[in-house]
């Protein structure tokens, strides 16, 4: 089993790296740490990590990073005398990282998956525990993990029906991988029931909730002055304000024609694209405008340039790691990757901002959030184009019921809260004997 993975991985890697490469290479900044990808670590890493207890932590990017974040601020308080190395896929996660954690938590590459590259960054890292955040399942590097003894931890694990039903077919290959895990964390019992039939051990898995609830992050100070921002182009103070959130391919025209046929009823409504991917900047732009929309970039805005709110219809985001901060000014948010798209994005964020929210009907990876929020009448689910625009109208037209929808889905994110706390003590519980030094556990834990 172990040599046919490794032989078609490789066949994979060779013939698909050059696409991997041009993606990576249009996200830019690449090279910095490109041979941690290969298990190859500067000096100075080694060096800070030697003779310490390391916890490695896995967020695959952006989406995953905030989690992370919380994460660990949890685990340091809990665990103080642990080093804590965590890692990302991507370079949009790795700048994350960097701007979001301190300089004491060391920030790599997550290894590609080839045997000669897991045994060469495990050795090096030597955890004492691995956390893999919602992370893909690499046989390679957990048959190694497992083969050192070092304990790993999957937390948050969802499975949408698309990976659960791929998983359930390779099941030669990955159910002894499910069975290694120490520990692993599910948001409900639909996934726990899914985790146990691939393999994973019943006593192994827990219903501790969504780690995304903790992650929303209730009064952060943006990092950026968007008001400021918006008055270089002329929005005005109080202008109604749409927020498309990591919109997918197709979507943006569909915003770009609803806009249209709203704004002649309001005329100061100004919309704001954010798309999941920066990279589609361009294409996004281009639908938008063969709407009609005036638009101008994130990128190009600067405290010397002022433009007429005449000559602009539309800003569209082309930077990463700014969508909490354009949530805020929102008076009503567009959830991506529902209408054009399948799977959704994640809707807590703006929740946790107390702002109403509208999906469309394919928020098929965030099944359970979408059905809390439903249930409490706590945001607007919409089938198509036609809808998407009423929904709209509804709740520009009506403030009240805006207030009303925004004040239920905050409760929501309220109540949902403590799944963090509940990761936490299960990676404890395991390495408690591990001579690690364990905080006891808040009061309110």
């Amino acid at each position: 089993m172990k040599f046919w993975y490794n032989l078609f991985f490789t066949l994979f890697f060779i013939a698909s790296s050059p696409y991997y490469f041009w993606r990576m290479s249009r996200r830019g900044d690449w090279q910095a740490g490109f041979q941690e990808r290969f298990g190859r670590f500067t000096t100075r890493l080694k060096q800070a990590i030697t003779n310490r207890h390391v916890l490695w932590i896995h967020a695959v990017s952006v989406g995953e990073v905030n989690i992370a974040t919380q994460l660990i601020r949890s685990l340091e308080t809990r665990m103080p005398n642990l080093k804590i190395v965590v890692s990302t896929t991507t370079s949009t996660g790795m700048g994350e990282l960097r701007k979001r954690l301190p300089s004491h938590i060391e920030k790599i590459y997550y290894p590609i998956d080839r045997k000669k590259y897991v045994s060469r960054a495990l050795r090096v890292i030597n955890p004492e525990a691995i956390v893999l955040v919602e992370a893909e399942i690499w046989p390679n590097f957990l048959w190694t993990a497992r083969n050192r003894g070092i304990p790993t931890f999957l937390v948050n694990a969802r499975l949408s029906d698309r990976s659960f039903r791929g998983y359930r077919r390779f099941g030669f290959l990955f159910r002894q991988v499910f069975r290694s895990f120490a520990g692993v964390g599910v948001q409900n019992e639909t996934d726990r029931a899914r985790l146990i039939e691939l393999g994973s051990r019943s006593e192994a898995v827990r219903v501790v909730g969504n780690l995304k609830f903790d992650g929303a992050i209730l009064g952060e100070r943006p990092s950026v002055d968007i008001m400021t921002l918006l008055a270089q182009i002329g929005v005005k103070p109080g202008s109604q304000i749409i927020v498309a959130g990591s919109t997918h391919a197709g979507e943006e025209a569909i915003l770009g024609r609803v806009f249209q046929k709203l704004r002649s009823e309001f005329p100061e409504l100004f919309l704001i694209v954010v798309p999941r991917h920066f990279e589609r900047s361009k294409e996004a732009a281009g639908d938008l405008e063969s709407a009609g929309l005036r638009v101008t970039y994130r990128t190009e805005l600067s405290p010397e340039i002022r433009r007429s709110r005449n000559e602009i219809d539309c800003l569209l985001v082309n930077t990463t790691g700014e969508l909490r901060y354009f949530y805020q000014p929102a008076t009503v948010i567009f959830v991506g990757k529902s209408l054009a798209g399948e799977g959704g994005q994640n809707p807590i964020e703006p929740a946790a901002l107390k702002k109403p929210i509208v999906f469309g009907p394919n928020m098929q990876n965030f099944r359970s959030i979408v059905d809390a929020f439903l249930r409490a009448d706590a945001a607007v689910q919409v089938e198509n184009e036609q809808a998407l625009e009423k929904a709209f109208r509804s709740l520009l037209c009506d403030a009240a019921r805006r207030e009303t929808i925004a004040q239920r889905a905050l409760q929501v994110v309220k109540e949902n809260k403590g799944a963090i706390d509940r990761t936490v003590d299960m990676i404890v519980e395991h390495l408690k004997g591990e001579d690690i030094y364990v905080a006891p556990a808040p009061a309110s834990a």
